[in-house]
């Protein structure tokens, strides 16, 4: 009685009665049909089948009748070729839904990654104009050549100056230091102390 209801519990399915079909893999099966499908869509396989069927004609038209084994009007070289037909068309079929599989895999994949390409792109727009906004804010090439151009001047003009200075401590020491210098005071002669002589 418990064997039976285990057997009969709802969640879990019922084993199919009747006769049991062999099992294949759909994969395998789908490897096979396709090298065939391949195999028959090229140039070997209509030469070699050409090749057969003008031997099969050459043999039962022109070998003895007693060796013939399908005479004129060639009725069993008719079902084969319609054999291979029938059985073609379906391996033929089955190789392009494979192919068209990959395809749509392929496409999403690659649809994907365009999204994901596009999503990089406005990202780096965005940190670029970002960047941009922040550069006008940084001193450019030109206005640092300006400063520097300007600090050179300054740094020449201190340089002229103190070369002056040199040269009226140089005049006072040959003149004996208390005469009075010829050439007007400027701003660097504050290194002197109001008497004359110099600081420190």
């Amino acid at each position: 009685m418990t064997d039976q209801r285990r057997a009969e519990r709802l969640d879990q399915p019922r084993e199919p009665r009747g006769v049991k079909l062999p099992r294949f893999d759909p994969e395998a099966f789908g490897r096979w049909s396709e090298g065939i499908a391949r195999g028959m869509g090229t140039a070997n396989f209509i030469v070699y089948m050409t090749v057969v069927i003008g031997a099969w004609f050459a043999w039962n038209t022109l070998a003895p009748p007693d060796l013939r084994f399908d005479p004129y009007t060639f009725t069993f070289l008719t079902l084969v070729l319609s054999l291979q037909a029938s059985y073609a068309a379906p391996l033929i079929l089955l190789a392009q839904n494979r192919q068209a599989d990959r395809d749509r895999v392929s496409l999403e994949e690659d649809r994907r990654r365009a999204t994901m390409q596009k999503a990089d792109t406005e990202y780096l727009a965005r940190e670029i104009a970002a960047l941009r906004i922040a550069m006008g804010e940084v001193a450019t090439r030109d206005f640092l050549r300006s400063e520097l151009a300007r600090l050179a001047e300054e740094l020449d003009e201190a340089a002229q100056r103190r070369q002056r200075l040199e040269r009226r401590q140089q005049e006072r020491a040959a003149r004996g230091g208390g005469e009075p210098l010829d050439e007007p005071r400027d701003e660097l002669d504050d290194d002197f102390a109001r008497d004359g002589r110099p600081e420190g």
